[in-house]
C-alpha cells in the first residue's frame, strides 16, 4: 500500500512549497496511483478462480483450449479452467487425459492402455492402444468429446471410447 501523497512527498522542499507544482504534480499522482492500482492487482487477472469472467475464455485459450462454453455458470467455467490449468504439465499421459475428462464430464474415467516403454533389447510393443470408458460427455456433443479425446491424446495412439455402454469410438463402418 502506498502512502498518501507518495509523490508529492518527492518533490524538492522548494517546489513543494508552491502552490503550481503541488497541484500539477498532483495530478500525475491521481494518474499514477490508477495504474499502479491495476498493476498490483495483475496477478489476480491470470487466476481462475477471481479473474473476471469475460476473462475466462481467454485463458482458456492460453491453454488451446476452444471449447469451454460461456453458457456454462461462472463456477462451472473456473472449475474446468483449474483442472485443465492442473492437466497441462501432464498432456499426452494417462494422468492428464484422466483429469481433463473427468473435469469435463464431472465422473469417473476408466482407461486402460497397453503402455509403450520398453527395454532396449526388447521386441517393439504394438501400436499403443487405449481403452476409455465414462458415463457422460459433460456437455459437449458426442462428436467434441471424441474430438477432446483425440486432441488429448499422441497421435500414433490408437484409441476406443465407450460412454455409458455406447462405442463412440471406432465408429462402425
Amino acid at each position: 500500500m502506498r502512502r498518501d501523497n507518495w509523490l508529492l512527498n518527492q518533490l524538492p522542499m522548494g517546489m513543494a512549497d508552491d502552490d503550481f507544482f503541488v497541484r500539477f504534480v498532483s495530478i500525475f499522482q491521481e494518474l499514477s496511483t490508477t495504474f499502479l492500482e491495476d498493476a498490483d492487482t495483475i496477478d489476480y487477472i491470470v487466476d481462475p478462480t477471481v479473474a473476471p469472467v469475460p476473462l475466462l475464455p481467454w485463458l482458456a485459450s492460453w491453454l488451446g483450449v476452444s471449447w469451454i462454453d460461456s453458457s456454462l455458470p461462472e463456477s462451472d467455467q473456473r472449475r474446468l479452467l483449474h483442472h485443465l490449468s492442473e492437466a497441462f504439465g501432464w498432456r499426452g499421459t494417462v494422468r492428464g487425459l484422466r483429469t481433463v475428462l473427468e473435469a469435463v464430464t464431472g465422473a469417473p474415467v476408466t482407461i486402460e492402455e497397453t503402455g509403450g516403454v520398453r527395454r532396449h533389447r526388447d521386441e517393439p510393443c504394438p501400436t499403443p492402444s487405449v481403452r476409455i470408458r465414462t458415463a457422460s460427455t459433460g456437455w459437449l456433443s458426442d462428436r467434441n468429446f471424441v474430438e477432446l479425446v483425440q486432441d488429448e491424446l499422441p497421435v500414433s495412439v490408437v484409441f476406443q471410447l465407450e460412454v455409458s455402454g455406447r462405442q463412440l469410438w471406432p465408429r462402425d463402418s
